[in-house]
């Protein structure tokens, strides 16, 4: 716990770390100015595109129309250099060999860089969520929402689901931030390492989106980060969000026994 104090301390004495969380932020806000001024045509989208739509009336619905254009690339970004700067921008400085000098154990090392990472893309889902409320709120009310198969729900309701929704979102962007990490242990360049974890999300999308490689789909968690949009549907179909989060947890706990045996091996004064 101490040390991932210490990383939270660094972390948040850290100029870059509020650019990118204004970066999430800034999505809901020109979202929401862009459906209100929009308001008198309204734009209506079917299939995936359906919960933007819905936000275009209801504000309640707001923050899961701003993760469903997160999820495809900003959050990807964000927490691939969030993961690869934890570890490989500490070895660019020098700073790692002056921790490793004490007497603290690598596991713990990875652990805290990891965890001050996971808590830095939650905090940025956070900060999206409340902005995307205020922002909705204000132009459109908060109501109670409107399903993607038509039922109307309570606001509580819709509280309820947005959270589970957030929950998800930030399981499947933990996998890439522990790629992330994975990379960094390898090199000692945190740009490196971002680059290496998005390269492998890319290519885990193309290869999801072609017929051809259907039976890589269920073992690529790419696949499986859009199922939390079942949650807006009654009945909800739980069984792709449950094998989503088992794939999600499976890959998490991989990379990271993998970037922990990497660093442990690994020679610091390199």
């Amino acid at each position: 716990m101490k040390l991932l104090r210490l990383e939270l301390t660094k972390l948040l004495s850290q100029r870059r770390s509020y650019v990118g969380w204004i970066g999430l932020l800034a999505v809901p806000v020109l979202m929401t100015l862009a459906f209100y001024l929009n308001r008198h045509n309204p734009h209506h989208d079917e299939g995936p595109g359906g919960l933007i739509s819905l936000a275009s009336k209801d504000g309640l619905l707001m923050p899961v129309a701003a993760i469903t254009l997160l999820s495809g690339f900003l959050l990807p970004l964000l927490a691939s250099m969030v993961g690869s700067y934890q570890l490989a921008g500490e070895a660019e400085t020098g700073t790692i060999k002056t921790w490793l000098m004490h007497a603290i154990s690598r596991g713990g090392v990875i652990l805290s860089k990891w965890g001050v990472a996971v808590i830095y893309v939650a905090i940025g889902l956070a900060i999206v969520a409340v902005g995307a409320f205020a922002a909705g709120g204000l132009a459109f009310g908060l109501h109670a929402p409107t399903l993607l198969s038509g039922q109307t729900v309570s606001v509580g309701h819709g509280l309820w689901l947005t959270l589970l929704s957030y929950l998800y979102v930030l399981a499947g962007v933990i996998c890439v931030l522990s790629l992330a990490l994975l990379f960094a242990t390898f090199t000692n360049s945190s740009l490196t390492a971002a680059i290496g974890a998005l390269v492998v999300v890319i290519v885990m999308n193309i290869l999801g989106a072609f017929s051809y490689f259907d039976f890589l789909k269920p073992y690529l968690f790419t696949s499986r980060v859009d199922a939390w949009q079942n949650l807006f549907s009654q009945p909800v179909e739980w069984s792709p969000i449950l094998k989503g989060v088992i794939v999600f947890a499976v890959y998490t706990v991989a990379l990271l026994l993998a970037a922990w045996y990497v660093f442990r091996r690994k020679d610091i004064l390199v």
